[in-house]
């Protein structure tokens, strides 16, 4: 196996993102000094940019952040959410009537997820692989050499380093992934997703919205109090992208108009807190997640609709399981970088990914038209799921990543 300069074992995690900050943190601790892990990212000391993005953190992916050491420094700055609402109307509707409302909690004093802004994560996972010693290199990956016995890896200021393994998590659109012959399957969705953080001057008590319009979804998400008017929520509103370059040429005073028309009047005056972005919607899914000393991971695997909120935490799955994979292999003495070890995190991911893409695929299909007997139909179904407890159980902890059984970080168990 390639090792470094000391003799550790090399991984290099190409892309510094949540997954990819994740995964480094947990190889780390958990291999300490046999193994040498790198980041390699531009983004590792760039200078930190406005944004204005939040996740739901589900209560799986929690887990791992409390095993990780990371949520305590987060959690003060993050929002439970106690209620989940769905209604399905016109953005003309004087009244949007709710259909299913799904309460905030798996189990009693555990919230089914939190929101969390994307810059407090980040930092905070930056700053724990800073002092696990995993090493934080500010280059992207330009291109790799699989062998034998090795990758050789070639950073963009032109170094080239042998490492056991490589771990591509660098987005949706990754070259590496591309580099290695690695077909990808998907369709661009026609839509668009616009995110700001909006400002209100009611509370939100917790509770997550999610109106079913015409040209998709506009969620209302919870976010910790703070801003001009005392509180505050993230807005993911979907809508057609032919749409979305007129809407964003629009004045701040005209966008905020739009908005409220969407957001209704229930949580008082409401303000901008955040420059608003539009981000295009498309489903994906790689043929393969893994190829000699290579494994994708994140984005770089698979794309889905934000419709359930459950991008990021497929990602976290999926550091949960290849880091469970590795660190299992590494303390038996295998090569972690064997396709023959890799397949294991395949098996793992391949199903529960292709399952929930295909599940957000139909939900937006289902709900972003305005179809009259595809409306009747999905509100009654809306309705019936209401009234069967054991079936919104179910959702519940599916949503929270609960079901099955979960890799050992997503129990809240360190490796």
């Amino acid at each position: 196996m390639a090792a470094a300069p000391d003799g550790s074992t090399r991984i290099v995690i190409a892309g510094g993102g949540i997954a990819g900050l994740s995964l480094a943190l947990a190889l780390k601790q958990a291999l300490g000094e046999a193994f040498s892990v790198m980041l390699a990212d531009p983004a590792v000391e760039a200078a930190p940019k406005a944004d204005n993005r939040a996740y739901a953190v589900a209560a799986g992916a929690r887990a791992m952040l409390e095993t990780l050491g990371v949520w305590e420094a987060v959690a003060g700055k993050s929002q439970a959410m106690t209620e989940m609402v769905i209604s399905d109307s016109r953005t003309s509707d004087a009244v949007r009537p709710v259909f299913l409302t799904f309460e905030g909690e798996v189990e009693p004093g555990r919230p089914f997820a939190h929101m969390v802004e994307n810059a407090a994560l980040v930092a905070e996972l930056k700053a724990a692989c800073a002092r696990a010693g995993v090493a934080l290199r500010p280059v992207g990956v330009r291109r790799f050499e699989s062998g034998d016995e090795a990758v050789e890896i070639v950073f963009a200021d032109g170094a080239r380093e042998p490492a056991a393994l490589l771990v591509a998590a660098d987005g949706a659109r990754s070259r590496l992934r591309e580099q290695a012959g690695i077909g990808w399957v998907g369709w661009e969705y026609g839509q668009s997703g616009i995110v700001a953080t909006i400002g209100h001057e009611r509370p939100h008590h917790g509770r997550a919205l999610e109106h079913f319009l015409p040209s998709g979804p506009f969620a209302i998400l919870p976010l910790a109090d703070g801003g001009r008017l005392g509180h505050r929520s993230s807005i993911v509103w979907t809508e057609r992208s032919g749409n979305v370059a007129p809407l964003l040429s629009l004045d701040p005073d005209d966008i905020l108009a739009e908005i409220e028309t969407r957001f209704g009047l229930e949580l008082g005056e409401i303000s901008l807190e955040s420059p608003v972005s539009a981000h295009p919607l498309g489903f994906g899914v790689a043929r393969r997640f893994v190829d000699e000393r290579l494994a994708l991971l994140g984005d770089a695997a698979h794309l889905i609709h934000p419709i359930a909120g459950q991008g990021l935490n497929l990602g976290l799955k999926d550091v949960a399981a290849l880091a469970e994979t590795i660190v299992d292999a590494a303390r038996l003495g295998l090569d972690p970088g064997t396709r023959d070890v890799l397949a294991d995190y395949e098996k793992a991911r391949r199903f529960d990914t292709v399952a929930m893409g295909a599940m957000t695929d139909g939900l937006n299909r289902l709900f972003s038209n305005d179809v009259t007997p595809l409306r009747l139909a999905r509100d009654f179904g809306l309705g019936l799921v209401d009234r069967l407890p054991g079936l919104k159980r179910f959702f519940i902890r599916e949503a929270a990543g609960m079901t099955g059984t979960p890799p050992r970080l997503l129990r809240g168990e360190a490796l």
